[in-house]
């Protein structure tokens, strides 16, 4: 491990042993998200998936639903501890794994294309027939690995949006929205950077498409705190 460190950090590769290191360390992301913390606890806790209750879906909030309070904090360590490790890896590698005239790649850009590669994981995991959750615990977890001061933002909007509305797929939609806009305000990642970070808000907004009709028809579960 040592010896992978000092290559890396040095830049000893040749280039295409370079890209594939940066490739295969987003091919972890995916594989880390899609380690679904819902599936994983119900079927563990109750000998149930979670997909055949509630909702349908495979995330946090669908299954404090069903399953109340007890065990919903290990969903959340699962969920965001596997977007968190790969963040932190391909933040590593992006930083400093460069190409000779290319000054593209950056922390950020590792990051934040790691974020996405776990929330598509999340979406459509590979170990679960790709039949996953709505990446909000991917998104909301990763951003504070990008600035700590835009995850406040962005979990601030959230948490308002639901206190107001009481619906959770809504704080989901304009805490998702606002990721990109304050990540220019205060991170320094490049115009690549916010297409990728533009491109999983919107990704987290399609998976809720049809949390969007509900809204609109006023027949959308609100969230209520219940049982044990």
């Amino acid at each position: 491990m040592l010896f992978l460190t000092e290559v890396v950090a040095n830049n000893t590769l040749n280039p295409g042993l370079r890209l594939g290191v940066l490739l295969a360390g987003l091919i972890l992301a995916y594989i880390c998200g899609s380690v679904n913390g819902a599936i994983v606890c119900s079927f563990a806790f109750y000998r149930k998936d979670i997909r055949n209750f509630g909702s349908g879906n495979a995330g946090l909030t669908n299954y404090y639903r069903v399953f109340g309070k007890k065990t919903v904090l290990f969903v959340f360590l699962i969920d965001a501890l596997k977007t968190a490790v790969p963040v932190v890896l391909c933040g590593y590698l992006f930083k400093f794994i460069s190409f000779p005239g290319f000054a593209g790649f950056t922390k950020e850009t590792g990051t934040i294309g790691a974020g996405l590669f776990c929330m598509l994981g999340h979406a459509y995991p590979v170990f679960y027939k790709f039949r996953g959750g709505k990446t909000v615990m991917a998104l909301g977890t990763l951003v504070w690995f990008v600035s700590w001061k835009m995850a406040i933002c962005c979990w601030i909007i959230f948490i308002l949006a639901v206190l107001l509305s009481r619906y959770v797929s809504l704080g989901s939609i304009v805490g998702a929205a606002a990721y990109p806009i304050f990540l220019m305000v205060f991170a320094e990642g490049s115009a690549f950077d916010w297409c990728v970070a533009g491109i999983s808000a919107l990704f987290l907004i399609v998976r809720h498409r049809a949390n969007i009709v509900r809204i609109l028809k006023k027949t959308e579960s609100k969230l209520t705190l219940h049982r044990s």
